[in-house]
């Protein structure tokens, strides 16, 4: 029981921590729905849990959050695993993600990576990808950001060094700004 209480605890401080992330979980909001508005698409990808999250939260976008209304363009890089192994096979791991944002990525699109440790090299290499392309790119991280947060546009590095707890505070965060951009495009607040 202890045990139990104790996690629960960690995981309330972690979300009043959170709370001071409110205006970058803005920003990235905004940034969405100003690509969805140009008729742009929201590109996901990440490895592991955050691969899990990639797709949560396209599908999120493309079904619904809380409004039964029209899918919005969003898309996760995690989700063929024909196209992974085939590039992961001829080009490498760390191409995965890139390989395919340059076949579907276009310029106004934007990119969200999405990784507990930050140094996640084939989100890296995707962001290299979508800078040349003129590809928005957004960092959700853990409390140091790594590597990506040298390179994303913009960075939601939650605060904490704990995997499971990054993860929570990821998918906490995603689903708020769904909600804030499913709001601005059929809660009729335009």
């Amino acid at each position: 029981m202890e045990q139990i209480k104790s996690q629960i605890e960690q995981i309330r401080e972690n979300f009043k921590l959170l709370e001071e992330k409110s205006q970058t979980i803005l920003d990235i909001a905004n940034i969405w729905i100003e690509a969805l508005k140009r008729g742009n698409k929201v590109i996901f990808c990440g490895n592991g849990g955050s691969a899990a999250d990639s797709q949560h939260l396209a599908a999120e976008l493309m079904g619904r959050y809380k409004i039964d209304r029209n899918p919005m363009p969003a898309i996760s890089l995690t989700t063929d695993t024909s196209a992974l192994t085939a590039i992961g096979n001829d080009y490498g791991y760390e191409n995965v993600f890139s390989r395919p944002l340059k076949g579907i990525g276009v310029k106004g699109d934007v990119l969200v990576g999405i990784s507990t440790s930050g140094n996640s090299k084939n989100i890296l290499e995707a962001y290299k990808i979508a800078k040349e392309k003129g590809i928005k790119t957004i960092a959700f991280t853990g409390k140091s950001g790594g590597e990506m947060i040298k390179y994303a546009d913009i960075t939601l590095n939650v605060p904490s060094g704990i995997t499971n707890n990054i993860q929570e505070m990821h998918i906490a965060s995603g689903h708020i700004i769904c909600g804030i951009v499913e709001d601005y495009f059929f809660g009729g607040n335009k």
